[in-house]
């Protein structure tokens, strides 16, 4: 529920009511609901409320692979946003120019799709009213971390607003917001960066032909161009666009007028959805691997972004910060049962010791992928030719590549 000020104490914080954290708390209130946790969530945004959701073509999404709706369906979550999220059943990979094509769809895999595509202001309007109607949780909207300082059992920090501050301690304090974190950045952990010398230019698109539930990865000599599916608006055929581009490039894509621009990413595409007869609005950012050298502390986790940000390819950043969500939350179950406290070391290296080796998989994968599949230079051309081909001509080699992208490997 929504609260004008915190008590002086909680088994849990969140810093970071965002789609990472917010999804954290629900989880974690409903699956050790029996355990009486007092969970507070601080936020430093207005939340989302149903008269600022309005539908729009330039709506932004996210992409979760069957696994993360798994996780989501253990909760509340998924019984609403299943119904507004797009499935993607086919997922076409492709090399721009070049021999040597993959398809994964979920009718071989028997599943109903491979995974779904989720408009953002669904999946944060559910969340926030999920916190906003919960007795289990205290929402502190508008106001912020300012400092941290370790405690014999947990962590006990400040938090103001623009009217008042407090001094509260939690057991456990969840790092959640995002990867610009000032809390993670005054407590002094360290990340390690690798600059891509990319821009992700994320936008909407119309196109002629229905996508019918396909999924584009459309490597380019730029970069990687995923083309995702979404829900119609307004009769046109919606889908998302997260197009990696070399960073000297985007200015200049940036500056195209609608037909130019329309040109420009049909010639990189093709017209597998026909003609595109629309372009929305486009945002550019920079495309950079961060991660974390300590993801946990005595008292301290961090998820999501301020955990590890990755490169947009396969679209796995969100996939994986669901999976590290779920085991924290499991870990911090059999400590409770064990009679630890939720902030203690040893719950807390277990976790690690869950999530470290699909840390390193899914971190290795990404960066690879971008290595491999943005350079001209011909041992990488063979290489991926051979990688595309492989996957067609060895079925395990494609069941195991499929079953990592969906998040159950």
């Amino acid at each position: 529920m929504i609260i004008k000020s915190p008590q002086n104490n909680y088994d849990i914080t969140i810093v970071g009511g965002g789609m990472v954290g917010a999804s954290f708390a629900v989880t974690v209130s409903e699956t050790l609901k029996d355990s009486s946790l007092k969970i507070l969530v601080v936020e430093a945004a207005v939340p989302l409320s149903i008269d600022q959701s309005g539908s729009g073509f330039d709506s932004r999404s996210t992409a979760l692979s069957f696994g993360s709706k798994q996780i989501l369906s253990e909760s509340s979550i998924w019984l609403e946003i299943g119904e507004k999220a797009e499935p993607i059943r086919e997922i076409i990979v492709s090399d721009k120019g070049r021999f040597g094509t993959t398809r994964i769809s979920s009718k071989e895999q028997n599943l109903e799709a491979l995974g779904f595509v989720v408009e953002n202001k669904d999946l944060v309007l559910t969340l926030n009213n999920r916190l906003s109607a919960s007795h289990l949780i205290d929402y502190l909207t508008q106001a912020k971390i300012t400092s941290v300082t370790p405690r014999a059992s947990g962590v006990s920090f400040e938090i103001s607003s623009d009217e008042s501050s407090w001094s509260v301690s939690s057991a456990l304090l969840v790092l959640a917001d995002g990867g610009r974190s000032s809390v993670c950045e005054n407590l002094g952990i360290v990340r390690s960066h690798q600059d891509y010398n990319q821009h992700a230019i994320v936008t909407n698109v119309a196109f002629e032909k229905a996508h019918a539930g396909k999924a584009f990865e459309r490597f380019t000599d730029t970069g990687p161009l995923a083309v995702l599916p979404l829900r119609k608006f307004k009769d046109e055929n919606r889908c998302s666009v997260v197009w990696s581009v070399n960073s000297y490039e985007s200015d200049h894509i940036l500056g195209l007028n609608q037909e130019a621009m329309q040109k420009t990413l049909q010639d990189s595409f093709g017209h597998r959805l026909g003609k595109i007869v629309k372009v929305g609005k486009l945002d550019c950012f920079p495309l950079r691997l961060s991660v974390a050298r300590e993801q946990v502390r005595p008292g301290i986790a961090l998820l999501g972004n301020v955990a590890h940000t990755l490169h947009p390819v396969a679209g796995q950043g969100m996939n994986l910060a669901l999976r590290d969500m779920e085991a924290l939350v499991r870990s911090i179950g059999e400590g409770l049962q064990e009679g630890s406290n939720c902030g203690e070391m040893r719950v807390l290296q277990r976790y690690l010791e869950k999530q470290i080796d699909d840390h390193y998989q899914i971190i290795t994968l990404t960066d690879k992928l971008v290595s491999l599949f943005s350079s001209n230079a011909p041992t990488k051309v063979m290489a991926r030719k051979f990688g595309l081909l492989s996957l067609e001509l060895f079925p395990s080699l494609k069941k195991t590549f499929a079953m990592k992208a969906m998040g159950l490997g």
